[in-house]
């Protein structure tokens, strides 16, 4: 097939400068017995060393509590490694096994970080420059983030040359005043060049696809506010329950889980206004400023459900390890609002549940309808972003039927990945974010400011919910295996949504045979 002359040349890169650490590093993974480690971070790291981003005499430490003796890390480390029987990835899992080693001690003990100093002193004794780098990574629940940063700066900071920077999982804080707290105590000891907070939907491929989506087509542009865009929803459902992980999901719930992060991520870049570069403060600043138009969420734009058996499935409630009666919502739409020139007036419907009839992340943009005249009741244009499984771009018009009637349809203009993109391997966010933090890259991380914005959009909402404002709502049930409460249709209609008139299907069958 020839190639298209219109795609050869220089492809334009969006990379830029940052401090990249090439020689004389070591990641602590801390927290390296958790199934976090185990089955993320582990795996980033090995795939990043087979495809040689590591940088060169790299080093793994593992710590935490746990007691184990070398083989039985390097068995946990490597447990979750995909197609480990393959005889070309055995021979590297058993190369990446050199590179790890493990120190087990307390997290709130600081002679214990003095071990594990020494340790790391013994690892860089062996380099030849006296400059060496050291990247901790905190595989850890919230609740030691701030005596195990302590500790680590007192006890492990490298002061004598070199990089030191610390990775902080979600999630940051509970609620605005413990999101302070956290934010405030771990910045005593890290500075913010240091820090980086992770949200690993920051580094998915369809959400780092949308700066290029927005600005590098002027097609979008042109349509990308109020003036044609009717309505926008965000949504991720989850097609299992807490199996038997009840007790921690019921301390945060799905709106912390989800919406006040991950799925306020993608709304930040998709509605932000254009950078004046890919510098990550650049890109940051435009986040921030489109956050502080959004007001916190009102309870009438709020949607609880919680999920009940059905299907030969267990309802919430049947979890042993979910307290009795709890009205913990497992499914939350909320309607966002922001306040400014281009989006002034629509909708932006964040919609997450586990338990429901699929697994999905998508956003969905529905135009409004054409000019009344020579078309009526004709479908609306939608713009979907397919975010997992089966990354996909699509674009919803309407389209004459072939032969000799004219009648309009809807059809799609469809980028499926898999089909377009042939031999591309798509990174995991884990890969792409630690590869970020290696090279000082803050672009995909979560600023201070940021986190303090969204708990104040969220904030009310979650003190409502938890009754610390009078009584707690009930969430209204639905079935577990469901498309979610009976309630949500008619919900996102009255901010404007509207189902095609004739009926669309997805072209499933094109997808099985990819």
């Amino acid at each position: 097939m020839p190639r298209d002359r219109s795609m050869s040349g220089t492809i334009p890169s969006m990379e830029t400068a940052h401090d990249q650490l090439k020689d004389n590093t070591i990641i602590i993974v801390l927290g390296a017995s958790g199934d976090l480690a185990k089955k993320k971070t582990f795996p980033a790291l090995f795939a990043l060393y087979r495809q040689e981003f590591l940088p060169r005499d790299c080093k793994i430490v593992g710590y935490a509590r746990t007691k184990m003796d070398q083989a039985d890390f390097e068995k946990r480390a490597t447990s979750y490694i995909k197609n480990a029987d393959d005889k070309t990835t055995a021979n590297i899992i058993e190369s990446f096994k050199q590179l790890l080693t493990y120190v087990s001690g307390d997290y709130e003990d600081g002679a214990a970080y003095d071990g594990l100093n020494k340790h790391l002193q013994e690892i860089e004794s062996k380099y030849q420059s006296k400059e060496a780098n050291r990247i901790f990574y905190l595989a850890l629940p919230p609740s030691v983030f701030i005596p195990v940063s302590k500790n680590l700066k007192d006890h492990c900071y490298n002061a004598k040359g070199g990089v030191n920077r610390i990775i902080i999982e979600k999630p940051f804080g509970k609620d605005l005043d413990s999101a302070r707290t956290l934010l405030n105590s771990v910045k005593q000891y890290w500075s913010e060049e240091e820090t980086f907070r992770i949200d690993h939907y920051l580094g998915k491929e369809m959400v780092k696809n949308l700066l290029v989506l927005r600005f590098a087509n002027i097609t979008m542009g042109a349509a990308w506010d109020k003036n044609s865009i009717s309505n926008v929803q965000i949504t991720f459902k989850e097609p299992f329950g807490t199996e038997g992980r009840g007790g921690y999901f019921d301390e945060f719930g799905i709106i912390r889980d989800v919406l006040q992060n991950h799925l306020l991520q993608v709304l930040s870049i998709l509605t932000m206004e254009r950078p004046v570069s890919f510098a990550a403060e650049d890109i940051r600043d435009e986040k921030v400023k489109v956050l502080r138009c959004i007001p916190p969420i009102e309870r009438n734009d709020t949607l609880l459900g919680q999920y009940v058996a059905a299907n030969g499935k267990p309802g919430y409630l049947d979890d042993d390890t979910v307290p009795p009666n709890s009205v913990c919502p497992t499914f939350a739409a909320t309607t966002l609002w922001i306040h400014n020139p281009r989006w002034e007036g629509v909708p932006f419907i964040l919609k997450a549940g586990k338990a429901l009839n699929e697994s999905k992340v998508e956003v969905r943009i529905q135009f409004k309808d054409v000019t009344q005249g020579i078309f009526k009741d004709i479908a609306r244009n939608e713009l979907v972003i397919r975010i997992q499984p089966s990354e996909a771009v699509y674009l919803k018009l309407n389209s004459k039927t072939p032969g000799l009637h004219t009648r309009a349809i809807p059809t799609e203009m469809d980028l499926t990945y898999k089909r377009r993109f042939l031999d591309a391997k798509i990174p995991e966010a884990y890969e792409a974010l630690i590869l970020d933090a290696l090279h000082g890259d803050h672009s995909n991380f979560v600023r201070h400011d940021e986190l303090d914005v969204a708990w104040k959009i969220f904030t009310p909402i979650l003190h409502w919910i938890e009754g610390k404002n009078g009584p707690r709502p009930h969430p209204v049930q639905y079935p577990y295996g469901s498309r979610g409460p009976k309630e949500l249709e008619a919900f996102i209609e009255k901010y404007g949504y509207r189902r095609n008139a004739d009926a669309y299907f997805w072209p499933i069958t094109n997808m099985a045979a990819l």
